[in-house]
């Protein structure tokens, strides 16, 4: 993995011919900055979920290997898909962080974990537990498509992605 801190502008500037043929992609600037890890990186693994989070459970149950997780929760503000327990899950098990197109709880609780998450807001009704949703699946918010094994750098600038691992 690219050495941290690996600034998403640096990045930029330096990439600029992955920006030009869309290998190197930044999402749009909608997402809050939460967790005690302001910075992070890693490669992508990707879900689609609505207003449920058993799937999302059952990935940060699994051991992280610093990847990141990209929740498509459908940009739903009506609950949150992440809580504290659920972050703290995630940092045990070694996830670097969490990109939420949707919202989390429990902030207090998520600011002092040690791993990264983006999210739209925050609102405090949980979410459903059905287990409807797919794993490893393209996902498409913030202006671009996410596909399993890109690889995600955000910083306080913004969030990146690439279709490979960046050296700067």
């Amino acid at each position: 993995m690219a050495s941290l801190p690996l600034a998403t502008a640096e990045a930029c500037d330096a990439n600029a011919g992955l920006i030009l043929n869309g290998d190197l992609r930044a999402l749009q600037p909608i997402f809050r900055i939460y967790g005690g890890r302001q910075i992070f990186a890693g490669p992508v693994v990707t879900l689609k979920i609505f207003e449920d989070n058993v799937l999302l459970r059952e990935f940060l149950e699994e051991k992280g290997h610093n990847r990141v997780l990209v929740v498509d929760a459908g940009g739903s503000m009506r609950c949150a898909v992440l809580g504290g327990n659920l972050a703290q899950l995630a940092q045990n098990n070694g996830w670097a962080g969490i990109v939420i197109n949707g919202c989390i709880r429990d902030v207090d609780e998520i600011n002092g974990c040690d791993v990264g998450v983006r999210a739209l807001n925050s609102h405090p009704i949980k979410s459903n537990k059905k287990g409807v949703g797919e794993k490893h699946v393209p996902v498409t918010f913030a202006g671009t498509r996410i596909c399993d094994g890109e690889w995600l750098y955000a910083d306080s600038d913004g969030i990146l992605l690439s279709t490979s691992e960046l050296i700067v």
